[in-house]
């Protein structure tokens, strides 16, 4: 790994065993993420992009550890993350966090927020080895608080008593708490309104501004990838499809894939040159029995013989974008 590069996944597989013998139609094996490999550069942000259902938030969690990959390598500050012990792990869990999808769920409605921000305080020892005591706790819940835009106040109430923009800001709070070098964001801004998205995105971009945070941003928005992300990696049924620089995957697509989710984003600009719309065929199909050859082949507009027997590897296509084509848009 060189210097820049905080994170990295190499051939990162994560499969899931359904059934059993007493099931109709015997085990099956569900390939959520399928054979993964790319990096996450210190400071940036990386959009992670595709349908519901492709694998992005299987892949977020199994970057964290969240989840144990079924093969492969993932790779933290230089340290091999899928082969640490628990007390090692333990370790490296302050650098790296997570905000869920849904700010409803992911805080205990029996606490009060205090008590749920401070937890990761009360857990994990400070940068001195030891525990913190409660007047350091306070003032760090004080300081957190300040940064994500809530009041001291709000700490001694409960989650009900807040929007959802106000929850996402709460969870937000909670995983900087450590003081992480790496976010993953789980479609952290998909449960609310328009108005509190820009909000939030906005609250996103000024902390990684402010305190150099690396983020993973999971999102089937595409504007709000655009928005966040300095690059994309775009993800269909369980494998990367296209990765590389954001304003040069949004502007020359070169997976048709791709293209066709740009293409179905509404233009705001009427003078804008109006873009080919790229019309998919049938529906996605089952991570449990993935086509033959390249897995796209069976809605691509521009599918040939080849497409249906081998599958295309991630190639350069230039300015540091790759794609999983063989017969790419560019």
């Amino acid at each position: 790994m060189s210097d820049d590069v905080l994170l990295e996944a190499r051939h990162l597989s994560k499969q899931f065993h359904l059934g059993g013998r007493f099931t109709a139609g015997g085990r099956r094996t569900l390939r959520a993420v399928d054979d993964v490999s790319l990096t996450v550069r210190r400071g940036e942000t990386l959009g992670l992009v595709g349908e519901s259902g492709c694998g992005k938030s299987t892949l977020g969690r199994c970057l964290l550890r969240l989840y144990d990959p079924s093969s492969g390598t993932i790779l933290f500050e230089g340290t091999d993350i899928t082969q640490a012990s628990t007390r090692e792990l333990r370790a490296l869990r302050p650098r790296m966090q997570m905000v869920f999808q849904d700010p409803y769920a992911s805080l205990n409605p029996r606490r009060r927020v205090g008590q749920l921000v401070a937890e990761p305080l009360r857990v994990h020892p400070g940068p001195d080895g030891k525990n913190r005591s409660d007047a350091a706790i306070r003032d760090r819940l004080h300081e957190l608080m300040d940064l994500v835009g809530l009041s001291r106040e709000h700490l001694d109430r409960f989650p009900h008593e807040f929007s959802g923009g106000q929850r996402q800001r709460i969870g937000i709070a909670r995983a900087l708490a450590l003081e992480p070098s790496l976010i993953v964001a789980d479609e952290s801004v998909s449960a609310l309104d328009v108005s509190v998205q820009a909000q939030v995105v906005n609250l996103f971009m000024d902390l990684q501004d402010r305190l150099g945070i690396t983020y993973v941003f999971i999102a089937h928005d595409l504007s709000v990838i655009r928005q966040v992300s300095q690059r994309t990696a775009v993800m269909y049924l369980g494998a990367l499809v296209e990765t590389g620089p954001t304003d040069v995957v949004f502007q020359t697509p070169a997976h048709p894939y791709t293209g066709a989710l740009i293409s179905a984003v509404p233009q705001a600009d009427v003078r804008a040159p109006r873009r080919e719309k790229i019309i998919l065929r049938g529906d996605v199909p089952s991570p449990m029995n993935p086509p033959s050859g390249c897995r796209f082949h069976t809605r691509c507009p521009k599918a040939e013989d080849r497409c249906r027997v081998e599958p295309p590897p991630l190639r350069p296509m230039g300015h540091d974008r790759y794609a999983a084509c063989h017969f790419p848009l560019i």
